[in-house]
């Protein structure tokens, strides 16, 4: 077994892991639950 194989390996496993448990990124406002204000399909009928 190479062991430039193992290391790139245990690298591609970390980065995962560390994308996985790090803090959110993302940069969307946090607005909450927004009410719905649409109006329901009537055509379609719920058994």
């Amino acid at each position: 077994m190479n062991i430039h194989f193992l290391e790139e390996t245990v690298e591609y496993v970390a980065q995962a892991v560390m994308e996985i448990f790090s803090p959110n990124h993302d940069n969307y406002p946090s607005i909450g639950v927004q009410p719905f204000e649409g109006e329901p399909d009537k055509e379609r009928q719920y058994k």
